[in-house]
């Protein structure tokens, strides 16, 4: 994503953020049986038009929380320990999680391909979270989300429109 990609997002973003917290607000207060599929649906198309390759903005921009089992199986593929790997790329959040140090992440490589893909860290594999079971609980991160991931923008777009309280959508409440 280049930075005026991200400015155009992230500008896009807060002037959705309004109507995002309002139609979070109301899916929590009746949550539609159907909103996990819904949402499953959304997010398929929108990654089927997004390569998550041509953007990295959540690689670039935010850290994963590492677990304690992510911490693990890095440190053991850079055969060093575990406290040697939280002494060399993480730090303590406010919220007493590890998180990265720097960003960008230091596994990104320049093409924008994931150094460590087949041993990243459990968030880094669930990101952005549209595809979870019971999205539900995922309001206030996809919010967040909407201003670092172009495709959690389009899903949230695309959510208002079929849960509008105008819209005649069968299943809308």
């Amino acid at each position: 994503m280049t930075p005026h990609e991200q400015q155009t997002l992230h500008k896009n973003a807060k002037a959705a953020e309004p109507a995002n917290k309002k139609l979070f607000k109301q899916l929590k207060q009746k949550t539609p049986a159907n909103l996990d599929q819904v949402v499953h649906e959304l997010h398929k198309e929108a990654f089927a038009q997004i390569d998550c390759t041509t953007c990295a903005n959540c690689c670039k921009t935010t850290s994963p929380r590492f677990l304690p089992k992510d911490i693990e199986r890095l440190a053991r593929l850079f055969k060093m320990s575990p406290g040697q790997f939280i002494a060399q790329y993480l730090q303590l959040d406010s919220d007493g999680d590890y998180v990265l140090q720097t960003a960008p992440c230091p596994f990104l490589a320049p093409d924008n391909l994931c150094m460590v893909y087949d041993h990243r860290p459990t968030a880094c594999r669930e990101y952005p979270h549209t595809n979870d079971r019971k999205f539900h609980r995922h309001f206030n991160i996809t919010l967040h989300n909407t201003f670092i991931c172009p495709a959690v923008f389009r899903i949230t777009e695309k959510l208002r429109k079929i849960y509008s309280h105008n819209n005649t959508h069968p299943n809308a409440f």
